[in-house]
């Protein structure tokens, strides 16, 4: 009997991989590329604004600005300012004529918009009563000289082009994607008798979060074996991911040869299903290996739940609301359980005006019956149809229908 007592929590696992990223990313090779390379790409160095921004308080709408604290009517300045003006001084009770994006005249506080003025004989004589700041992009309210506005390890999108774009940058400095080679263990994968049917989607993971995925080939449940492919496999790799092998039956050899070539963070985490986890550091091979179990949609998501962080930095699970359609029961406690659900817009408009309903995938009533009321995690995680849910349900206590639950769409995670 194996004691859960060594099992993490997922939020502590998720702890340990966040701070095992921290501690490798600086070991890696950088480069410089253009800002409309970015996208996906981890920032290697620290953004630090040199000045104001904007420079120059701008006007937001076509029209007149004026000090805010003064009253109408205002005599109007000849002319008009426009972005690329030097738009000068105003003097007290005068008003000026603004374009959208021009700098505002030095001692004008607000912008009123031109449909809202009134002008006669060349004198702004009413409008709307404003406040200092009405219609103005103030100065240095964008960012201010001195600034961190991007740190190292950062995972960067196509819109941080624009603020590294307003801040004078051509190109910024990253690390390199991380090298990753897949291998399969079990004797029924490596002589064809099962088909292998985790590498490839671990390996679309991998490319979908931004690094280089390789597949290194399968091995047997033979000890020796076994621990050859992943030492080769460190030695070319920057990561290695194994799938299979992790629990703890006479023929899961994995963890055992990690804790032989380095050392092991962890093996197990509180999450069902995809429970038999492992971490390991390898600095023999300046590597760092991730064990992940193989059953399909315990493979999926621990990979996604646990293993993610490790390559994105990001370890949030955003959701949508949906209302639960069926009662689920959980089995032991202590577990954070993971529902995959199927959402129907339709169905949840009808209910209570546009919250989708979430149909648990597995349930008896479900395209897929697999259990009646208790969730049952280890034949779902055989299961490749529960791979066509939306997304899934995280929780730790029973589920009632009519619930309103927080589905974490696959799309996020992926």
């Amino acid at each position: 009997m194996h004691d859960h007592d060594d099992m993490l929590a997922r939020e502590t696992a998720v702890d340990r991989v966040l701070a095992l990223r921290e501690e490798f990313l600086p070991t890696r090779p950088t480069e410089r590329v253009p800002l409309d390379a970015i996208g996906g790409r981890v920032l290697a160095e620290s953004i630090i604004a040199d000045s104001d921004a904007p420079a120059h308080s701008h006007a937001t709408m076509d029209g007149f600005a004026f000090d805010a604290s003064e009253t109408y009517p205002f005599t109007l300045r000849e002319g008009e300012v426009f972005p690329e003006s030097d738009p000068g001084d105003l003097a007290s009770g005068q008003a000026a004529r603004v374009a959208t994006g021009a700098p505002v005249p030095r001692g004008a506080t607000a912008v009123i918009k031109r449909e809202d003025a009134t002008v006669e004989d060349g004198d702004l004589v009413a409008g709307p009563d404003v406040t200092a700041g009405t219609y103005v992009y103030e100065r240095g309210s964008n960012f201010r000289a001195g600034e961190e506005l991007f740190s190292p390890g950062e995972r960067l999108g196509p819109k941080d082009a624009i603020l590294l774009g307003d801040l004078g940058r051509e190109t910024v400095a990253v690390y390199e994607p991380f090298s990753v080679g897949v291998v399969a263990t079990g004797t029924e994968i490596h002589e064809g008798v099962s088909s292998d049917l985790d590498s490839a989607m671990l390996q679309g993971l991998v490319s979908a979060w931004d690094h280089e995925a390789t597949y290194e080939g399968s091995a047997p449940d033979d000890y020796e074996r076994v621990k050859g492919l992943i030492a080769d496999t460190a030695s070319a790799h920057d990561v290695v991911v194994t799938t299979g092998g992790t629990s703890v039956g006479h023929k899961d050899h994995v963890v055992r040869a990690l804790a032989d070539l380095g050392e092991v963070l962890f093996h197990r985490v509180r999450v069902r299903p995809g429970k038999p986890i492992a971490v390991a550091r390898l600095p023999d091979h300046d590597a760092v290996a991730i064990a992940i179990p193989g059953k399909p949609l315990g493979a999926h998501t621990i990979a996604t739940l646990v293993a993610r962080p490790f390559f994105t930095g990001d370890a949030s699970l955003p959701t949508v609301e949906a209302t639960l359609a069926r009662d689920v029961g959980l089995g032991p406690s202590g577990f954070d359980y993971v529902v995959p659900v199927v959402l129907d817009a339709s169905a949840g408009a009808s209910a209570d005006g546009g919250c989708p309903e979430a149909m648990p995938l597995g349930h008896v009533d479900s395209p897929l019956s697999v259990y009646d009321e208790t969730f049952d995690p280890s034949v779902l995680s055989s299961s490749t149809r529960a791979t066509r849910a939306d997304g899934v349900v995280v929780t730790d206590e029973p589920l009632s229908a009519g619930d309103t639950v927080r589905v974490v769409p696959y799309a996020a995670l992926e």
